[in-house]
């Protein structure tokens, strides 16, 4: 894709007579290869293309951006994003469990014992855990799944938020000091995500995960809500969601779909379990959404997907079982998988975690 260069807004200082205007595509001459050059002296880039655009970004925003809180923020954000990469790089092939919940969960308290449990059973299932590197809820799941199969994704805080001992010093443990940074590795690592009873942080969590798979920019995941024994703090919210949001239209009832709420950890695993056990993967190949599965469907069942679930394929569209398709030659490891190639709508995103479990579901 080539990019113009953007008209400098009037609020900026306006370029220098002796000022090169930069642009994203390569027509800058002697800065084009300089930065060529640089890469080429340094060695050992993957992706060059998209390094020189980061680097021409770079330059102009020193050009463009007299604000130097700005420029701080882009620094620390593309070194807190660098990081996070390198930290869990080598841990691509694991599946891995995003938890939420309180920082002020006490160990004595049921929740506590639960979130445990939780990283016990997530640990001897093969999953590794992240949490938010702090007390509470967090740490209850460190100590549970333990240093070796836990991340650790803390946050600078002048309160509260300090890292607990299971992840102080452990060489996957990420200190941010952005909440969108330390969002952004929460749900781009994850494979599932799990959510205790907690504060506003955890609310927010929710609401966060929730929107970005209902819009379809982060894709399907199993999200599961847990109350203890003899908690109602989900079982409240989901009231809330039914007689507020859904009765008036805010969301539609297909989004519920979106999320499983249950009391025991086993029933938390087990949805984790199932979610995984056909399908693999979602990519979109243009218009078609193509999900990656296990095992090759029969045709019957492909043609009870394609009635069943026709309200979420665009007009004459269709489901089809495919091989991998010419666009996907760059996953090799994965080439082998059977496909289902779907015409999705791209939106009913509730309906289309639906036909997954129905996938699921099949022997």
């Amino acid at each position: 894709m080539k990019y113009s260069s953007e008209a400098v807004p009037t609020s900026r200082p306006a370029l220098g007579d002796n000022t090169m205007k930069l642009r994203f595509h390569a027509s800058n001459g002697p800065a084009d290869e300089t930065i060529e050059a640089l890469i080429g002296m340094v060695g050992g880039i993957k992706s060059p293309e998209l390094i020189r655009e980061m680097i021409i970004a770079a330059l102009k925003a020193g050009q463009e951006d007299d604000d130097k809180a700005d420029l701080k923020l882009m620094n620390t954000t593309l070194k807190e994003m660098r990081f996070t990469s390198k930290i869990f790089g080598p841990y691509g092939h694991v599946k891995k469990v995003t938890v939420f919940g309180s920082a002020r969960t006490k160990p004595d308290a049921p929740a506590y014992r639960m979130a445990v449990q939780l990283g016990e059973e997530l640990r001897d299932a093969g999953y590794m855990v992240i949490t938010g590197g702090g007390p509470g809820i967090m740490q209850a799941v460190n100590e549970g799944a333990g240093a070796e199969h836990s991340f650790g994704v803390n946050i600078r805080l002048p309160f509260e938020q300090k890292s607990n001992p299971v992840i102080h010093g452990n060489p996957r443990s990420i200190t941010y000091k952005y909440f969108f940074n330390r969002k952004v590795a929460f749900l781009k690592e994850a494979h599932a995500v799990a959510l205790f009873p907690g504060g506003f942080g955890t609310l927010d969590e929710a609401m966060e995960t929730l929107t970005l798979v209902q819009t379809g920019k982060r894709d399907l995941i199993p999200l599961v809500l847990i109350d203890p024994p003899g908690s109602t703090y989900w079982s409240h919210w989901l009231g809330f969601l039914k007689t507020e949001l859904m009765a008036h239209g805010y969301i539609s009832p297909e989004d519920l779909s979106l999320f499983d709420r249950v009391e025991s950890t086993e029933a938390a695993v087990a949805r984790i379990d199932h979610f995984y056990r056909q399908f693999h993967s979602i990519r979109y190949v243009a218009d078609k959404l193509v999900i990656r599965i296990h095992h090759a469907l029969d045709q019957s069942v492909i043609e009870r997907l394609q009635d069943d679930f026709e309200d979420i394929l665009v007009p004459g569209g269709t489901i089809a079982l495919s091989k991998c398709l010419p666009e996907e030659i760059d996953e090799k490891e994965i080439s082998h998988l059977p496909r289902l190639v779907i015409d999705f709508n791209r939106k009913s995103f509730g309906r289309l975690r639906r036909l997954i479990d129905m996938v699921n579901s099949e022997p």
